[in-house]
């Protein structure tokens, strides 16, 4: 039990006939960041709110940094943070005014509420806008004073959903790096993203939930392999050349190769990635086959979700429009 910050089996939640969470089973180690995945209406929220205690489960049973979500809410809630889709914090205050009233909300008293702003502005980066207005800072430094807002009580566990929705790229590395340093710190990160590339690139684990339940669950790399590895894929230059270079894509493939006329390419896996590639590109050479591209190709975390659930993933649901660190 020690190894989890969060963990949950068998979790229960009904609409009425709908069964939002249908034997839900998760477990997130400590001091990590743990991916939750799914399309719109998998659960994804539910199981977010029913773990920060928002909302009460029909059935199973959960832990939040080793305290039990049913028995004891109030003491779940002293220990974990939770940051909705969009930052809620006040525009017309500053940023350490933001930070200090948080503090007074969460009963920290004006010293300390003062002195845990400031350290949370230097940890974010922020120490130079502490003074202006949030409604003038850039959409990343808004997502990092949020984030800062939620860890006002150091929370053990961390709940963040879709943290980097409507940043620009710039804005959506600040964020990274800000998680990347909370989890060096010790905090534990349960994201929920639509960007497989924020999950790929930030969480050790995943899970993908769909229909309420946790249909795999593995490390990003681990999950890629499910779906066949690596593949070395072709682009043809005309598409005469198809057939032949199929031909020979299919001496070093696993399986048949996909030929894809739409748009020139062929693609199939293959075991030894590099000697597969070399032999593909000399033969083609050597038989006077052009073609406009070739290389190695590693499956997507999007490849993944299209054959766990069937489709590509999409916009998921918000958690909670608020960010909220409950005391």
């Amino acid at each position: 039990m020690d190894t989890y910050a969060v963990q949950a089996e068998a979790l229960q939640k009904r609409y009425g006939e709908k069964h939002a969470l249908d034997g839900f089973d998760l477990t997130v180690r400590k001091g990590t960041v743990h991916g939750l995945l799914g399309p719109n209406g998998a659960g994804k929220t539910t199981a977010v709110r029913a773990l920060a205690t928002l909302l009460k489960f029909d059935g199973g049973r959960a832990l939040v940094a080793g305290t039990d979500v049913a028995k004891d809410p109030r003491g779940v809630r002293r220990r974990i943070g939770l940051a909705g889709q969009y930052a809620a914090v006040d525009e017309m205050l500053s940023g350490r005014q933001n930070l200090e009233m948080f503090g007074r909300l969460f009963h920290l008293g004006g010293r300390r509420a003062r002195l845990r702003a400031a350290e949370l502005l230097e940890r974010f980066d922020l120490v130079e806008a502490a003074g202006k207005n949030a409604g003038d800072y850039s959409g990343g430094m808004r997502r990092r004073l949020d984030l800062a807002a939620s860890m006002i009580l150091a929370p053990e566990v961390l709940f963040l959903d879709e943290p980097t929705t409507g940043l620009d790229p710039r804005g959506r590395g600040e964020v990274w790096e800000a998680v990347r340093e909370l989890v060096a710190d010790g905090t534990t990160v349960l994201l929920t993203t639509q960007y497989l590339e924020e999950a790929d690139k930030l969480a050790s684990r995943i899970t993908v939930i769909d229909q309420g339940r946790a249909i795999a669950d593995d490390t990003p790399d681990g999950l890629k392999d499910c779906v066949g590895g690596d593949r070395v894929e072709v682009v043809a230059a005309e598409a005469a050349d198809l057939p032949r270079i199929a031909e020979v894509v299919a001496r070093v493939s696993l399986g048949e190769p996909a030929v894809d006329r739409t748009g020139l390419r062929v693609h199939a896996p293959v075991r030894e990635r590099v000697a597969a590639l070399t032999d593909v590109a000399r033969t083609l050479q050597d038989e006077g086959i052009r073609v406009e591209d070739i290389g190695l190709r590693r499956p997507s975390l999007d490849d993944v979700f299209l054959r766990l659930t069937g489709h590509r993933t999409d916009a998921a649901e918000p958690v909670s429009g608020e960010a909220m660190v409950a005391a």
